[in-house]
């Protein structure tokens, strides 16, 4: 991935987003602009219009909004926020293919977490052949984080729901019908992030986990896509970064 110098805005100053600061400049990146809660004037300044691209972590609550400030800035924006996509994907669909506006999404940034991505689909995808084989996960994350099931976890199941004939749709903490498969959610101390995927049978279990042990991987993917979506345009995802997962 080739790396220039940008001027990066960061919408979120949470710990990822100052961790993202810090990453940044190590890479010759200038940061132009810092928005948090208590100066969303901030996105009307000539600082914030100026950046290449905005890196925006913060709640399903403000993502939008926040997307569509930075938009009227004609500042593009990379985004890891979650919880919004139910009600708003469509009309951010639209403003990315109609209206020039560009996002890069992703509901988990780590390089791990991609890697982890298309062993999921490849094992659901052996695993379409074994109905003995009953599927299950569990995200576990720290307390702060407001939604659940995690994006992440949600990302992992369409793959699933894609991959197994027998599996229409996943439910939360508890499955009522042959077709569904259930994600355990559970928020505790200061955990970053562990995602398992369980294939139950008479015989045996196979299980697989992705395990976080820190903010780093979610911090450079972040950056990496901070890079591409400054020479590109449109809903950009991981697939468009890492060409592994559209094999």
């Amino acid at each position: 991935m080739e790396s220039f110098k940008m001027k990066v805005a960061i919408i979120g100053y949470g710990k990822m987003g100052q961790e993202i600061e810090k990453l940044a400049r190590s890479r010759g990146h200038e940061i132009v602009s810092i928005i948090d809660v208590n100066n969303p004037e901030e996105f009307e300044s000539d600082a914030f219009r100026s950046a290449d691209v905005a890196i925006e972590f913060t709640n399903p609550k403000a993502a939008y909004g926040n997307y569509l400030k930075a938009f009227a800035a004609g500042v593009k924006v990379v985004s890891g926020s979650t919880g919004w996509r139910a009600e708003h994907q469509a009309d951010v669909e639209k403003m990315c293919s109609e209206e020039g506006k560009t996002l890069f999404w992703a509901s988990n940034f780590s390089l791990g977490v991609c890697i982890f991505s298309a062993v999921n689909k490849y094992l659901a995808h052996i695993m379409n052949q074994f109905p003995v084989y009953d599927v299950s996960m569990t995200e576990t994350h720290h307390i702060h984080k407001l939604d659940a099931p995690s994006g992440t976890a949600i990302t992992l199941a369409d793959s699933i729901v894609e991959e197994l004939d027998r599996k229409n749709r996943w439910t939360k903490e508890k499955a009522s019908a042959p077709d569904e498969f259930p994600i355990h959610s559970i928020r505790e101390g200061e955990v970053p992030g562990i995602h398992t995927i369980c294939y139950d049978s008479d015989a045996d279990i196979i299980t697989i986990t992705h395990d976080a042990k820190n903010r780093s991987g979610f911090v450079m993917g972040a950056v990496l896509a901070a890079e591409y979506t400054a020479t590109h345009q449109g809903l950009l995802t991981m697939n468009n970064l890492f060409s592994f997962l559209n094999d």
